[in-house]
């Protein structure tokens, strides 16, 4: 994380925003869990260990996981090495950055079990200077250090009698800060909060709203979600099952949208859904330890909270991290004796593992 940060050069003040907007750390998982599609509905969550995965990428069947040492694990066609600093993943095919800033693809497990025409969307430009990436149906995308984005891959719709949509030419400029690559459309968020979007546009998903206080973007199948600065989420382009029509309210820190079905991170650990939930992809697990959502298809996953790897001075609510909470709870609670109110929420602090009193 620390690695894809510095190399972020003149975006990288913005990134810092976002870490602080959006809750961002480096945290280590204690678990995978997974909800929806394979599964069906009323079969609950799938929960795999997780301890060492930083980051998911599902592609369905198999998730693609980025480890602490910076390997990758859960595709078996996955390449070799411990450089790598995030991944992404397709429909139909997988990549991963490297700390060089160079990008390797590779096509999917599921992909060899179908016939379909490949467009190249696995075979990434040659370049050291990308600090993003983005896989989506047929196509991917990268953002590169001077901010500029890069695509490749199909842009034919064979939906539509096999027009060409433009979803791997992206605008010009330098300006970009985030990418998303949807089923056939593109989004992009600009240094000033604007939102770009271009390619398949029949049901409106690469028409993104008016406004410039946009701080992250997710393209889902024909949907697509906003986080705002202030918390709160828009959606715009196809709402057949309603997963362009998210809740209403703030306090959400991350988004991910699916095939029909849209998923949001609230500030305390929990998860919400809504759309299609045919799979109970939309009905997320109880629990407010989340760190991570993800949608792919009609699979939802998330990972949970690890050990504290670092004892923080400060950290009233032992969630890893210093920030408005903890200094609201020492305001709320400065004179709880805890040993007189061991379980006030003030006193739950972990020390060695054990909790302990804070006084």
């Amino acid at each position: 994380m620390w690695l894809l940060c510095h190399r972020l050069d003149r975006v990288g003040l913005l990134v810092m925003v976002l870490s602080y907007l959006c809750g961002a750390e480096c945290v280590l998982a204690r678990s995978l869990v997974t909800w929806g599609g394979w599964r069906g509905a009323g079969e609950g969550p799938a929960i795999y260990d997780a301890n060492d995965v930083v980051a998911v990428a599902y592609n369905w069947p198999i998730n693609l996981q980025l480890r602490a040492d910076g390997s990758l694990g859960g595709d078996f066609l996955a390449p070799d090495g411990n450089d790598y600093v995030a991944i992404a993943g397709g429909v139909w095919h997988n990549l991963a950055l490297r700390s060089d800033g160079s990008i390797v693809g590779w096509r999917s497990w599921i992909s060899s079990m179908v016939t379909m025409a490949w467009y190249g969307q696995e075979v990434p430009p040659d370049g050291n200077d990308f600090v993003a990436i983005a896989a989506g149906g047929i196509h991917s995308l990268a953002l590169k250090t001077n901010g500029a984005i890069v695509g490749w891959g199909g842009d034919v719709d064979r939906g539509l009698g096999g027009i060409h949509d433009g979803r791997t030419t992206p605008p010009d400029g330098n300006d970009f800060v985030a990418i998303a690559a949807g089923g056939t459309h593109s989004l992009a968020l600009r240094l000033d909060g604007l939102i770009a979007g271009w390619g398949g546009n029949y049901y409106g998903q690469a028409t993104p709203p008016d406004g410039n206080d946009f701080v992250a973007v997710v393209a889902g199948a024909h949907h697509s979600l906003a986080l705002r600065a202030d918390g709160s989420i828009v959606g715009w382009g196809s709402d057949y099952y309603g997963q362009a029509t998210p809740p209403g309210g703030r306090g959400f820190v991350a988004i991910a949208a699916g095939l029909g079905h849209s998923l949001a991170l609230k500030n305390d650990g929990s998860i919400v859904g809504w759309g299609a939930d045919y799979l109970g992809q939309a009905t997320p697990p109880v629990g407010n330890d989340f760190v991570v959502i993800g949608a792919c298809l009609d699979t939802s996953y998330a990972l949970t909270r690890g050990p504290c790897e670092y004892t923080l001075v400060g950290d009233v609510n032992g969630d890893c991290r210093v920030n408005a909470e903890d200094l609201e709870l020492l305001m709320e609670n400065w004179l709880v004796d805890c040993g007189l109110f061991p379980d006030d929420p003030a006193c739950n602090r972990r020390w060695g593992g054990e909790v302990e009193g804070v006084r």
